[in-house]
């Protein structure tokens, strides 16, 4: 069971608007010693969502999906959901009284009338694929729903993020820092990646469950002085004793290899 984020809507993919999900979600799963596997992007297409959905329930990964949960014409996420599963939409009750609840507040000291055709389109959002549950809304109580494994957010990130962390905290936490992790690198010059290969390829057979990687950079002078010249950044992630024990074989193999080193700064990804 993997980490999946589904980030829906034209928007994205058009340039529109910037996504700000992708590095808030593993924030927040780092923050829980949780690691995404997977992301994708797709738009405002009901044929593609429908397609990707149902490979996604498939899976049996965990799976948050941002946008396409409203009323208008362009939210397809709730009905292509629904179609993925085979299972019809229906009116959740308790979403059906936090949207009057909304609608209430909205209203002020205004009299309401919750059956205008206005209000009754409005309890379109209370509408799920049959048998899910709800995600609490804390900033205007419009929910979302959750099916299964799979967490349905709006795509606006002042109702999504707390949303998710709700999902985390309250369904995940027995999955909070189950397992150890460190990641340790170093920033190595005048290395081809060509020549480090072999390296990493024998530490990932000598230290199984250790993963290596390897991130060139032509050089970047905006993020200090270390970072100016062409460089790799160069390291380990594992479970802490494992990945220590990597790691020093890395830089032992650098150093053999007539490279030179500077240890990489806390959370400056080169």
């Amino acid at each position: 069971m993997g980490f999946g984020v589904i980030i829906i809507g034209d928007e994205i993919l058009s340039g529109r608007r910037t996504d700000k999900h992708l590095p808030k979600i593993i924030e927040l799963l780092s923050a829980r010693g949780l690691a995404l596997d997977w992301a994708e992007y797709i738009g405002d297409d009901p044929a593609r969502i429908t397609a990707t959905l149902a490979r996604s329930f498939a899976s049996g990964d965990i799976v948050f999906s941002t946008g396409g949960i409203g009323a208008t014409p362009d939210d397809h996420t709730r009905q292509c959901a629904a179609k993925a599963l085979g299972v019809p939409l229906e009116l959740h009750p308790e979403a059906a009284e936090l949207i009057r609840a909304r609608i209430v507040d909205m209203a002020g000291d205004k009299p309401v009338d919750l059956n205008s055709p206005e209000n009754l389109h409005r309890l379109n959002m209370g509408t799920f694929p049959k048998g899910a549950g709800i995600i609490p809304n804390s900033y205007n109580r419009i929910p979302g729903f959750s099916v299964g494994d799979h967490h349905f957010v709006p795509g606006f990130p002042v109702m999504a993020w707390p949303m998710i962390e709700w999902v985390l905290d309250t369904k995940y936490a027995h999955l909070h820092h189950q397992k150890p992790y460190v990641e340790r690198s170093v920033l190595v010059f005048g290395l081809p990646e060509s020549r480090i290969t072999p390296l990493m390829e024998s530490i990932e057979r000598d230290f199984p469950g250790v993963r290596v990687f390897s991130l060139p950079s032509v050089g970047d002078a905006s993020r200090g002085a270390i970072y100016a010249r062409a460089h790799i950044d160069l390291g380990v992630k594992g479970e802490p004793e494992t990945a220590s024990a990597a790691f020093e074989v890395l830089r032992e193999g650098v150093r053999a290899l007539g490279g030179e080193m500077v240890e990489a700064e806390p959370d400056q990804p080169a």
